[in-house]
């Protein structure tokens, strides 16, 4: 019997004869993926066998987007089929123009892209489930295309500007800077740029990847999965935790004032935002290159002034941490992506955007990959099981009291 004189039921769990919990997934394997590889231990990240580090150096966001679409490094001749098609699709229609000028002004980014990224169906005049990847696949190109000029436009239009068009000769990190703050951008923050989306594509089963997995196992079209995704990726302890970073660099305003804040927040058992990670116990490969990308990027534009905050918050989180709990915290990609950003006059709340101008190659590749596992034997639908824990009034059911009857 329960404390309050309840019976007990048995759990599904026990009925179907499972035998372990595990709330919130972590540590639970769900799916086989190709599309990226996470070493936690080693601090690794891969797409499709490609070390995250080199890419980083030598690649663009083109090239790492028709490898996590397409699934393979692309020719020549088929990178600049690619850049060439991403072009033409970033050139927003006066339709959808029309459409972001049909929310409030004070819409919310994030909520804007959710919203439109669901609309773009309606304008898809293949078939809504196909069973073709090549279709599949030019629907990812096109939101990987999309995810970047509707942001733009949607910081234009929501200060009553004009968007300013995509010029689809260029580079896709330099023209969505350009749109977004109508002028050409400098060349070495659009190669920073670049190497941030870079570093955002992908990271394995996080959980806007599972969420937009999850959808796609409804056998629901891409759209519907990637605005899923967007959903998800809005919260603060997902993608919004870049934006909450800035907050904290604002509030903390001098770089002499980090280790206060981070000592007053430790105190009382807060976090610090952009330190720790759920899967990497070592460095976040990703934050080791946003570091330095930070620090030149703020030399650059003559503002080291929140690289500066950002590097005495890491350092006083780790020392602190080490001296309270004898073990050791780390940076992850949020921490210095947060600056980098800033410096680069994007405004905060659309850091989080941005994630998704990136993420949302990554979100199509496993998209694809869901889609087509059915037919190597995958369940078609994710269906996890839960512990009944509410109201259980007797051996069959609580009795139903008539509404007149219930004082």
């Amino acid at each position: 019997m329960t404390g309050r004189g309840e019976a007990e039921l048995p759990t599904v769990h026990q009925a179907q004869g499972a035998v372990t919990k595990n709330v919130g997934l972590r540590g639970v394997t769900v799916a086989d993926t190709a599309v990226s590889h996470v070493d936690g231990r080693a601090g690794r990240l891969l797409y499709r066998g490609y070390a995250i580090d080199v890419l980083a150096e030598r690649s663009s966001y083109e090239e790492v987007a028709y490898l996590l679409i397409m699934g393979d490094m692309p020719t020549p001749g088929e990178l600049e089929a690619f850049r060439a098609e991403l072009g033409a699709r970033r050139v927003l229609t006066a339709g959808e123009v029309d459409l972001l000028r049909a929310f409030c002004l004070d819409n919310r980014p994030m909520e804007v892209l959710q919203a439109v990224t669901a609309v773009l169906a309606a304008g898809d005049i293949a078939p809504a489930i196909t069973t073709d990847k090549e279709t599949e696949r030019r629907r990812a190109l096109g939101l990987t295309a999309k995810m970047a000029s509707l942001t733009a436009a949607w910081h234009r239009v929501r200060q009553g500007l004009d968007p300013v068009p995509a010029e689809p000769g260029l580079g896709h990190a330099a023209d969505f800077l350009r749109m977004l703050h109508a002028a050409d951008p400098d060349p070495a923050l659009a190669r920073d740029m670049d190497v941030a989306l870079i570093l955002h594509a992908d990271h394995s089963m996080n959980a806007s990847t599972f969420v937009a997995r999850s959808v796609t196992s409804t056998r629901a079209h891409i759209y519907a999965a990637v605005s899923a995704a967007l959903g998800a990726l809005s919260g603060e302890l997902h993608g919004g935790a870049n934006s909450r970073v800035m907050e904290m660099l604002e509030e903390i305003g001098d770089p002499e004032q980090a280790e206060p804040y981070v000592r007053a927040r430790l105190e009382v058992g807060e976090r610090i935002m952009g330190m720790g990670h759920a899967v990497y116990a070592t460095d976040d490969p990703r934050a080791i290159i946003l570091r330095e990308m930070a620090r030149r990027a703020g030399e650059r534009v003559g503002d080291p002034r929140w690289y500066e905050i950002t590097r005495r918050v890491q350092e006083a989180t780790q020392r602190l941490f080490r001296e309270r709990k004898g073990g050791e915290i780390y940076p992850n990609v949020d921490l210095y992506s947060a600056s980098l950003y800033h410096v680069m006059g994007i405004p905060r709340d659309l850091f989080t955007p941005v994630f998704a101008v990136s993420r949302v190659a990554g979100w199509s590749a496993h998209v694809i990959e869901e889609r087509f596992a059915e037919v190597q034997g995958k369940p078609q639908l994710y269906r996890p099981l839960s512990d009944y824990v509410g109201r259980y009034c007797g051996p069959e059911s609580c009795e139903y009291v008539p509404l007149e009857r219930r004082g």
